[in-house]
């Protein structure tokens, strides 16, 4: 029988050393667990804490079309991928912007919707069709 009880006092002891470790814990410590890890911000209302990841993001800030042509274009138009006209190929442009009216308006408004293997917006998720004309034009030489 003293073996028995020498077998229960063992988990009993380590049940209580842990039933006091874990009172150890102060609501603060709790809290600090149980924060979410993210938070979610609409454009336009005050999202608190997060100034500095805003100014960072951008996300609807003009853009330059140097800027668009850099991230978003020249991967494919610089090296004319997939038939996509090349940066600079005046006649290869004109040719496609006078099936759209003959001006880089019409054209981006076809980048705006995609075309071919072109993404919409041409990857660039948060122009606008006036970016993008901006971007063709510099591309193109078309006003």
């Amino acid at each position: 029988m003293n073996l028995i009880m020498k077998m229960l006092a063992v988990p009993a002891t380590v049940l209580a050393l842990w039933a006091v470790s874990a009172q150890a814990a102060t609501n603060d410590d709790i809290a600090k667990r149980l924060e979410p890890v993210g938070q979610v911000c609409v454009q336009g209302q005050e999202c608190k804490g997060m100034e500095v990841a805003a100014a960072a993001g951008g996300g609807g800030g003009a853009k330059t079309p140097d800027e668009i042509i850099a991230k978003h274009c020249n991967a494919c138009h610089g090296t004319g991928l997939l038939g996509s006209p090349k940066i600079g190929d005046a006649a290869d442009w004109k040719k496609r912007a006078d099936k759209e009216g003959g001006t880089a308006a019409g054209l981006a408004k076809v980048a705006f919707t995609g075309l071919n293997a072109m993404p919409p917006k041409g990857t660039c998720s948060d122009c606008e069709v006036k970016d993008l004309e901006g971007a063709i034009q510099k591309m193109s030489g078309l006003k």
